[in-house]
């Protein structure tokens, strides 16, 4: 209000974002969400001024918990962060699994930023679940996946599933403990010459590869500076227009469309994490698994109750 602004780009949880979506509507302004992930932004919660841009729970959900129910991973326990993004991965995840046949035997919730997951742990092995979804992110999944190598519990025999990960976790762990995790990115440095090309600038300037969310970050400031060139103007509805007219076709992805609820809908890909002895060197992480497209791994429109949708 103060100074201006045209734009919000980003943020980093779902609570924030939607805070921050009612300002953005009440001041008429453009807001696009790179980081945050429940789906409910362009869902029950949805905004004529908010564009979704990376991915979300409905997605990753989708991408990651149909591919495992159909291998064979039938039931499972999640261990969940305590707070908005954590119920939304376990929600839609756990729709997934039943839809595609499989069952939610329990879960766990824990505190934000959790250093002993012991405990939860020992729930989740006790559960005989076959899969343990990990329905929290960045520190908190790393410390999972770090505790539950000591408990021994991918050794007795359960798997775990990352629903929200990325590379700079990947890096964090190593490929000692992170190797055959399966897991859902819309973005990856080594799928083609242009995400390679991109990659390298950004880890020319950053020392690493950039994570889904950096690439997104990149793909959707583009695109609206470029919407804000071709509308001639920068006020709020007619750039939105001319965002929503206009494919996404950058480093990020080539097959991007801007729709009605605010949801950039585009390809999400299966990963596996390789093993060490498969990587031919630091940031090469990733065995693709699969391709899915964007109207197959995002929420049908007509399904999200996005109160601005016409019928």
């Amino acid at each position: 209000e103060n100074e201006g602004v045209d734009m919000i780009i980003d943020m980093p949880t779902s609570a924030t974002a939607l805070a921050g979506m009612e300002m953005s509507k009440q001041f008429e302004k453009l807001m696009i969400v790179t980081d945050a992930a429940s789906s409910d932004i362009t869902g029950k919660s949805c905004s004529p001024y908010t564009v979704h841009w990376t991915y979300d729970t409905y997605g990753n959900a989708h991408t990651v918990g149909s591919a495992i129910v159909k291998n064979g991973g039938t039931s499972w326990f999640f261990i969940t962060a305590d707070y908005l993004f954590g119920h939304s991965i376990e929600r839609d995840t756990g729709d997934v699994v039943r839809a595609a046949g499989g069952t939610v035997v329990g879960s766990a919730r824990h505190p934000l930023n959790n250093q002993d997951f012991s405990s939860f742990l020992l729930q989740a092995q006790a559960s005989k679940a076959k899969i343990i979804g990990m329905a929290n992110g960045g520190g908190d999944t790393i410390n999972t996946i770090k505790q539950a190598a000591e408990f021994g519990i991918v050794a007795g025999g359960q798997n775990l599933a990352g629903i929200v990960m990325f590379i700079s976790d990947i890096h964090s762990l190593g490929l000692k403990l992170a190797q055959g995790l399966i897991i859902t990115e819309a973005y990856y440095w080594d799928l083609n010459d242009r995400t390679r090309a991109f990659g390298k600038k950004f880890f020319d300037k950053m020392k690493r590869m950039p994570t889904m969310n950096q690439a997104a970050t990149y793909s959707a400031t583009l695109h609206y500076l470029n919407a804000v060139k071709a509308a001639g103007t920068r006020d709020t509805k007619p750039v939105l227009a001319k965002m929503r007219e206009t494919p996404v076709r950058d480093a990020f992805t080539d097959n991007g469309v801007l729709r009605e609820d605010g949801r950039m809908v585009h390809s999400m890909f299966l990963f596996e994490v390789k093993k060490p002895e498969e990587s031919k060197g630091p940031w090469d992480y990733y065995k693709v698994l699969a391709e899915v497209p964007g109207d197959q791994a995002f929420r049908p429109l007509k399904d999200g109750n996005c109160p601005y949708v016409k019928n």
